[in-house]
C-alpha cells in the first residue's frame, strides 16, 4: 500500500516515549563516534578537505533523518561515492562538484515524486556487484600511497595512472609509515573482539596518532597535508552554468542512482532488523534533499550507510531522532574537536579506507556469481568490474545496463514463439482438441512481442488454400510498436491474397495498444474475438459462404 509522501518522524511520534528517547540519544552518540573516522578517511579519499566528509555528515545526516522513509536510516558520505567525487572534483572543480551533488539531489526528488522507489529493483544484481567490488578496488589503489609512505613525482587522478606511479616511486617507501598501516589494520581486526562498545576505527586513530607524536615519527599526518577548518559549515552560494551544468549532468545521474540504490538497499536491510518497512518514494526525496542541503553547506554527495545504519539498530536506534542526534553530535565535535583530528596519521586513514574497501567489496558475492550464473550474467558483471577499475563509474554503469538490457530482450526474443497448429490429416499429432475447418489456419503466439522478437511474425506463411487465419494471442502479455508494425504488414499480405484474419483472445495491453494504434480499427472489431472458439465458429461462418 502506498504511504505517500509521509517522512517516518511523524508516525514515529505518535508512540513516542521517553525511553526510546534515552536509546535513541545513545545510539546516536555511538553512531558519531563511529561516523567521525570514517567521514574524515572517506572525504580524503574522496579528494576534498577532511571536515567536508563532516559538513556532509551534519547536514545531510541530519535532513535525511528528519524527512526520511526509514525509521533507522543514518547517513552520509560512503565509499560508493568516493572516486567518483574524486575524479569530479580534479576534472570540474570544486563549483562542478557542487553542481554535480545539487543535480543529483533534484534528480532524487523527482524519482522520489514520481514514485520510482520500487523501480531501483530492475538494476540487475550483477551491475550493482560488479561496479562496488570495483570501486572496493579502486579505494585500495587510491590509498597505497598513504599506506606506504610514497612520494608521488606526479598527482594522478585516474586508478590506472595512479597504480602505475605507485610502482614507480615505490624507491621512496617509508618503513614507518608501513608500521603505523599495519598496527592501524591490526587494531581495525582483532579490537571487534575485544570490544565490543567502542569503534574499532576510533582505537586506531587515537593509538596511531600517540605512536607518531610519542616516538616522534617520520610519518605524514592529516594536519602536514591538510588545513583543517573548524566551526559551523558556511554556506556557499552556487555558481551554476550551462557548460559546468552540461559537463557534469552524467555524473549527477550516476550519483542520483548510486545514491538510491545504495539507501534503499540499507533500508530493506534495516528493515528485516526491526521488522519494520520503509517508505521508499519518501527515503528517496529526503536523500535528495538532503544532497542539496550537503552541497549548500560546502559538503559532499550523501546517501545511507548500511554499516552505520545496523550499528544504530545495534544500540538500540529505532526512531529518526537517534539519526539526528548523530548529526548533532558531530557537529559538537566539529566545534571543539576538530583541531585534534590534524594528528591523525595518513596511514591509519589507509588502514581504515582497506577495511571499508574489503567490507564493501563483496567478494564472496563476487566469486559465487562467477561460478553459479550463467555466462551472459557473468560477462556482465566481469565488464562491468573491469571498466569501473580501467575506466570510470559512469562509464561502467552505462556499459554495464546496455549490456544488461540486451542479454535480457535476447532471452526475451528466445522465449516468444510463432508457430501454426499441425493437423492430424497433414501427417502429424494433433495438438488441439478442437475441429478446424478447411480452408482455416490457427496460428499461436506465445511471449511478448516486442521489437527483439518482431521477426519471428514473419513465420506465419499464407497457404495457398487459405481463405481464414486465426492468429491467436493468449499467451502474449505485451507488444510494442514494431510488432503491430509486422501485424500491419501480415494484415496488408492477408487482404492482397483476399485471406480474412481474425484475432483470438487479445489481452489487456495489447489490446490498448491495438486500439491506439488504429490496428484495432484496420482489422475490424467483428474480427477480434474474446477466445478460440469463438474464432473458429466466426471462421466456419466465413468459409461456408
Amino acid at each position: 500500500m502506498d504511504e505517500g509522501l509521509k517522512p517516518k518522524l511523524l508516525s514515529c511520534m505518535k508512540k513516542y516515549s521517553k525511553e526510546q528517547l534515552v536509546k535513541d540519544i545513545i545510539a546516536g552518540i555511538i553512531v558519531a563516534i563511529i561516523a567521525l573516522p570514517l567521514s574524515i578517511a572517506l572525504a580524503l579519499a574522496s579528494g576534498v578537505q577532511p571536515e567536508q566528509g563532516l559538513y556532509t555528515a551534519i547536514t545531510a545526516g541530519f535532513v535525511i533523518a528528519l524527512l526520511g522513509g526509514s525509521r533507522v536510516q543514518i547517513s552520509g558520505p560512503t565509499a560508493a561515492f568516493a572516486t567518483i567525487v574524486a575524479g569530479i572534483a580534479a576534472k570540474n572543480g570544486m563549483s562542478g562538484l557542487m553542481t554535480a551533488t545539487i543535480m543529483a539531489g533534484i534528480i532524487l526528488i523527482i524519482f522520489g515524486v514520481c514514485r520510482f522507489g520500487k523501480m531501483i529493483k530492475f538494476i540487475p544484481h550483477t551491475i550493482t556487484t560488479g561496479f562496488t567490488s570495483g570501486i572496493a578496488i579502486t579505494i585500495v589503489i587510491g590509498q597505497l600511497k598513504d599506506f606506504f609512505g610514497l612520494t608521488f613525482t606526479n598527482s594522478p587522478v585516474e586508478t590506472m595512472e595512479k597504480l602505475g606511479e605507485v610502482f614507480h616511486s615505490f624507491s621512496t617507501f617509508n618503513y614507518q609509515a608501513l608500521i603505523i598501516g599495519l598496527v592501524s589494520i591490526a587494531i581495525l581486526v582483532i579490537t571487534p573482539k575485544i570490544f565490543k562498545r567502542v569503534p574499532p576505527s576510533l582505537i586506531a586513530v587515537v593509538v596511531s596518532a600517540a605512536l607518531v607524536k610519542l616516538l616522534h615519527m617520520n610519518v605524514n599526518t592529516i594536519g602536514d597535508l591538510y588545513t583543517i577548518s573548524a566551526g559551523f559549515p558556511k554556506f556557499v552560494t552556487p555558481a551554476f552554468s550551462f557548460s559546468t551544468i552540461r559537463a557534469v549532468l552524467p555524473d549527477a545521474f550516476t550519483i542520483a542512482i548510486l545514491a538510491a540504490i545504495e539507501s534503499l538497499l540499507s533500508c530493506v536491510v534495516s528493515d528485516g532488523m526491526i521488522g519494520d518497512k520503509h517508505n521508499s518514494n519518501m527515503e528517496l526525496v529526503a536523500q535528495g534533499a538532503g544532497n542539496i542541503v550537503s552541497a549548500l553547506f560546502g559538503g559532499i554527495p550523501a546517501t545511507g550507510a548500511i554499516a552505520r545504519t545496523a550499528a544504530n539498530v545495534k544500540n538500540g536506534g529505532r526512531t529518526p531522532i537517534s539519526g539526528m542526534v548523530h548529526a548533532v553530535v558531530l557537529l559538537l565535535i566539529l566545534l571543539l574537536l576538530m583541531p585534534y583530528a590534524s594528528l591523525i596519521p595518513m596511514p591509519a586513514i589507509a588502514a581504515i579506507l582497506f577495511v571499508v574497501a574489503y567490507n564493501m567489496s563483496e567478494w564472496r558475492t563476487f566469486i559465487h556469481l562467477v561460478k553459479s550464473s550463467p555466462k551472459s550474467d557473468v560477462f556482465v558483471l566481469l565488464t562491468t568490474f573491469v571498466l569501473t577499475v580501467a575506466f570510470d563509474l559512469v562509464f561502467a554503469i552505462g556499459i554495464g545496463i546496455v549490456l544488461a538490457a540486451i542479454l535480457f530482450m535476447t532471452r526475451m526474443a528466445d522465449v516468444t514463439d510463432v508457430h501454426g497448429w499441425k493437423y492430424a490429416e497433414d501427417g502429424g499429432n494433433a495438438e488441439h482438441l478442437r475441429d478446424v475447418p478447411k480452408g482455416v489456419f490457427v496460428y499461436e503466439i506465445s511471449g511478448p512481442m516486442f521489437f527483439g522478437a518482431a521477426d519471428k511474425l514473419a513465420g506465419m506463411y499464407l497457404y495457398k488454400n487459405a481463405q481464414v487465419i486465426i492468429i491467436r494471442m493468449s499467451g502474449v502479455p505485451a507488444i510494442d510498436a514494431t510488432a503491430i508494425h509486422k501485424l500491419e504488414l501480415f494484415l496488408s499480405k492477408c487482404r492482397k491474397k483476399k485471406v480474412i484474419p481474425i484475432f483470438s483472445h487479445v489481452n489487456e495491453q495489447p489490446m490498448s495498444v491495438f486500439k491506439k494504434s488504429g490496428f484495432y480499427d484496420e482489422v475490424g472489431a467483428n474480427y477480434i474475438c474474446e477466445n478460440i472458439d469463438d474464432a473458429l465458429k466466426l471462421a466456419e461462418s466465413i468459409v461456408k459462404k
